[in-house]
Order: C-alpha cells, then structure tokens, then sequence
C-alpha cells in the first residue's frame, strides 16, 4: 500500500468500523478524526444516509448510501447531511418477485417463515429474508452465522433474479439492490464526478467474501484494506498515519 497516493479513504461501516448498528467506539472515532486531517473520508454504505449518519453520532464524513442510490455531502455550517442525489427505482411485478422468492423457498427448504415473504424498500431495493420479517432476533442470529447456508444456494438466487444485485446480507437474508447500484458502480461514479483515479482511493471493509457487499470493491482495481475484526481498525490503519 503506497500511501503516497491515497488521497481518499472510503469505508464500510459494520463490520469494518463497529458492531452491527452499533455507534463508533471513542478509540475508532478518535482514529477517524485523525484520518479525517491528512485524508478526505468517504462512507460507502449499504443502508439509508441518514441511518448511516445516526449512527455514527453525526461525525462529519460525506457518505453514500443504498449502494450509491444516495449521495449526501457533510455541511459543516449545520452539522448535517446535504442530500446531492437520492435515486428510487420503484420494485417490478410484486406478483413475479413473490412468486421467484416462493419458488426458491419450496426448492430449498425454506418454506416456514413468520411474517412476510419479501421486504420491500422505498428506495427499491428489497430483502428476500429466509426466516421472514418478522422472525426472532435469536433465530435470525443463530441461523447461519458463517453464511455457509446461503451461500450455497447465493447463485441460485442471482440466477433467479437477474435485474437486481444480490448481497448476502444481515444475519439470515439477502439483500438485493437493482442493478447497476453495487458499491464499487458507486464509488466509480464518486471518482469519476471528483476527477479521482482509483488508486488514489483506498477502501476499507469486512464483507468481502462470495456475495459480500464489498466484494466488488474487493475483486476490482481499488486498493483494499481487509477488516475481519472491527476492533483491529485503529490498530489496522495506524501505518496510515505514521
């Protein structure tokens, strides 16, 4: 890593920096805020901005959300979030998209869910949760924590829905965002609207395995900085401020 270069640090959030949900430990924002003097900091993220935002306490980065569908830009004046794009592609056919979710349930076992069959997002994204949305946080937690379950079944479902990009996501879902909204189609786009080559970002994440949502940052020509434990980060990116 040439450091040299780097003149963006993009990053996920759990996982990389906290606990799922969780806010930022005092040590990892003290990390970030020291990052923050000698580089320009980019949240890449999964979920909604302002949820991002939230749970980060507020702490002044530009972040991207819904895998690029939203870009909001940090004011410092307010101390909020300026929205610069917020992309909503409503859902096809509710009708086809239940019935290739059914379809893949009775093929692999997952038949018995509670509450619905699929999740649908404002920004049209949607979740296809195997125990259903209204499964117990226990049972969610304990169904497949090394994601061995889906990803045995992950090409199947990319199969079966080819429109969208299929993440495993949560604990016992998938997540799925239409095309071509991935996390590296939204820092290329980033790069491209700030005059930015790619080796001048490094990205930092955890979900870089089959169908994890940084994993097409991870496979592609970025520069990546692998987490698999979120409480190594300061420890991790101290080279960066030496």
């Amino acid at each position: 890593m040439d450091k040299s270069r780097i003149q963006v640090i993009a990053m996920d959030l759990d996982g990389t920096l906290t606990q799922h949900k969780q806010p930022l430990s005092p040590l990892t924002r003290a990390t970030l805020e020291a990052l923050g003097k000698r580089y320009k900091l980019l949240m890449v993220g999964a979920g909604q901005v302002q949820r991002i935002f939230h749970q980060m306490e507020y702490f002044p980065i530009d972040i991207i959300g819904n895998y690029g569908m939203q870009y909001a830009t940090y004011n410092a004046q307010t101390g909020g979030l300026d929205m610069q794009r917020d992309e909503v592609i409503p859902a096809g056919d509710r009708g086809t998209i239940e019935a290739r979710v059914t379809a893949l349930r009775e093929k692999y076992g997952y038949t018995e869910f509670a509450g619905d069959n699929v999740e649908y997002h404002p920004s049209g994204c949607l979740t296809f949760p195997l125990l259903g949305t209204k499964a117990a946080q226990a049972d969610k937690l304990a169904f497949d924590p090394d994601r061995a379950k889906r990803r045995r079944i992950y090409a199947q479902v990319c199969a079966a829905f080819p429109e969208y990009c299929v993440f495993v996501g949560g604990s016992s879902s998938f997540d799925m965002a239409p095309r071509p909204y991935n996390k590296l189609y939204a820092l290329d786009l980033y790069c491209r609207e700030q005059g930015i080559a790619h080796e001048n970002v490094l990205f930092i994440g955890d979900d870089y395995g089959t169908g994890g949502n940084d994993e097409s940052v991870y496979l592609s020509d970025v520069p990546f900085l692998c987490v698999d434990d979120y409480t190594t980060f300061p420890a991790l990116v101290q080279p960066l401020l030496d």
